[in-house]
């Protein structure tokens, strides 16, 4: 398929083959996928079961308080807003997503004050995805095959009030990644089931006028957000190749899903990758989007 192919030609040339909702084209809305939203007063902080006022969020505040009602009891949770601190070394990390032949990667550097939270926007941010869903890392403690560290997302409902959560904005990516070659997997969107390889390449020292994080290389376009997992993702390359070919193509069911799938990504090229694109967000700023 031509990259300079576009949506609008697409609906211009096809559009008799598109139905005029989501539901018809066999995807889901976008509305349908992101997990379900907590309509918020401005004064509200969202939590696992009820809202209540802690404190409004200004520039200076330091961590808010999610209230879980588990059962009975009730659990009170604090957590950290993101934040910048000051940092010495750079982490230098490539992420591998996982299950992809060839493989769909990213390197990154990002400042060794990271949480993990820090870490996980920037992922997002490289991979071009949108953190509609839940994620959480695991890190292999040394020594032990199947032992792991969890660290969840602050989205999480705890199922028992004796869990001992570690939570990504709680924890620094240098307290469990302190080497060269040690690693983590990042799992996003328990749906789709998207598993990335996060391997500590070089811890490296803060060079000057160098604006942290940064992308300094990689290969191929992420799968499309919601897209159905790898199996969706070479379904996606598949309709790609296929899109050169729909003028010849007869007029069948068959083709017209092609073209309505063809729409909904909406120009996506998946040999495309272009440094010059990624927008890195501030990870307070997307932690505060989240409350919204």
């Amino acid at each position: 398929m031509n990259k300079n192919t576009s949506k609008s030609n697409l609906e211009k040339n096809y559009g008799e083959y598109l139905g005029d909702d989501d539901e018809k084209n066999g995807f889901d809305s976008e509305e349908d996928d992101i997990e379900e939203e907590i309509d918020l007063e401005d004064d509200l902080i969202p939590n696992g079961d009820e809202i209540h006022q802690e404190e409004i969020i200004g520039p200076h505040t330091r961590t808010i308080e999610i209230e879980h009602v588990i059962g009975k009891q009730t659990l009170i949770q604090s957590l950290s807003l993101p934040r910048r601190r000051p940092c010495k070394k750079v982490y230098q990390f490539k992420l591998t997503l996982l299950g992809t032949d060839p493989p769909v990667w990213r390197r990154i550097q990002v400042p060794e004050s990271y949480t993990f939270y820090d870490l996980h926007v920037a992922i997002q941010d490289v991979m071009a995805w949108m953190d509609y869903h839940l994620h959480h890392f695991e890190i292999p403690i040394k020594g032990q095959k199947r032992t792991r560290v969890h660290i969840e997302c602050p989205w999480f409902t705890p199922w028992e009030m004796e869990d001992d959560w570690l939570i990504t904005t709680e924890v620094p990516i240098k307290e469990y990644l302190k080497n060269s070659s040690d690693w983590a997997i990042y799992r996003y969107d328990y749906g789709d089931g998207w598993e990335i390889n996060a391997f500590l390449e070089k811890i490296l020292p803060k060079r000057k006028n160098i604006a942290y994080p940064v992308c300094i290389d990689g290969e191929l376009s992420a799968p499309p957000e919601d897209c159905g997992g790898i199996p969706g993702y070479y379904r996606c390359i598949k309709t790609f190749e296929a899109a050169d070919e729909l003028n010849r193509l007869p007029d069948t069911e068959e083709k017209e899903e092609l073209v309505e799938h063809l729409v909904w990504l909406s120009g996506w090229n998946p040999y495309l990758f272009n440094l010059q694109i990624i927008d890195f967000d501030s990870p307070r700023d997307r932690f505060k989007k989240a409350l919204k």
